[in-house]
């Protein structure tokens, strides 16, 4: 007979439904703000549609034949090529101010230090860049049990570095995510040990709109204002936000809907398609 958990014990309802979605915003956003020469990080099988006359170049931590081994339920996609292999948080390989702009989608939450990597990113950014970013709001997907990260235990990873929380990030992960009905505090316990000790890419951060807002907000306070903020939108299951490095900006882009691009049906399934993988990363673990 399994332990009571008490506290711990939450009762795990369905997420709550997603609002409708009222218009694409990631291929609205992409076609009116990115421009020239820049960088997506992690697109797995769901690289962002850009503009025709935009060039990307493709950021991930290892190469194709390696996801494949990390992630099984992707088999049958098509993987993303990484045209380069680096940590999507450091981008040590990429030189100061060399981007037109850096795409990161459903990858925030999986950074240990947020706000530092939206300082790295701004750095490898020219003046006038963009970083474009989309997280899932918990609310609509298995982080809904889940307590929001407050703005201040971001801030101390920043500022003392993220080993004091990791971690507490990995018991929750297990107790609220990856976990199973019979499990005693221990097993619990012993689970999260296994994902931290495996480097199990987890989501360390969990935020609605609200508190991504907050976050974003505490940054530009932080770095002395040195970026605003062009858009924010919803999208079903994530919310997203253009960010403009201060400096010079390029001439305004004409939105341009083009043939070949894919209808707002494909986007959301894109979006679910991100949440599908991760859950089933969790799964996994579980059935091991």
């Amino acid at each position: 007979m399994s332990e009571p958990r008490g506290d711990d014990a939450l009762v795990r309802t369905d997420p709550a439904a997603a609002p409708p979605v009222y218009f694409d915003a990631r291929r609205e956003l992409a076609g009116r703000f990115l421009f020239g020469q820049g960088l997506e990080i992690g697109p797995l099988h769901l690289p962002l549609t850009v503009p025709a006359d935009v060039d990307v170049r493709y950021v991930d931590r290892m190469k194709v034949a390696d996801l494949r081994r990390e992630y099984p339920e992707l088999a049958d996609w098509n993987l993303t090529e990484a045209d380069v292999i680096d940590d999507g948080e450091l981008l040590s390989t990429i030189g100061p101010e060399s981007q037109d702009f850096i795409v990161a989608n459903h990858f925030l939450e999986h950074c240990e230090n947020p706000i530092g990597t939206i300082e790295n990113h701004l750095g490898k950014l020219r003046p006038g860049g963009v970083l474009f970013y989309a997280v899932p709001d918990k609310r609509f997907t298995f982080d809904h049990p889940r307590h929001v990260t407050p703005l201040a235990h971001m801030i101390a990873d920043y500022e003392n570095g993220p080993a004091a929380s990791r971690r507490d990030h990995f018991d929750d992960w297990a107790r609220f995510v990856a976990y199973k009905d019979d499990e005693t505090s221990e097993q619990i316990t012993a689970r999260a040990r296994d994902l931290e000790s495996a480097g199990h890419s987890i989501h360390m951060h969990v935020w609605t709109q609200a508190e991504f807002l907050q976050l974003i907000l505490a940054a530009r306070e932080r770095f002395d204002d040195a970026f605003d903020i062009e858009a924010c939108a919803r999208q079903e299951i994530e919310f997203m936000v253009v960010l403009r490095k201060k400096g010079p900006l390029p001439a305004p882009r004409v939105a341009v809907v083009e043939p070949d691009r894919p209808p707002l049906e494909t986007a959301v399934a894109t979006v679910r398609g991100k949440a599908r993988a991760a859950l089933g990363r969790a799964r996994r673990r579980l059935a091991g």
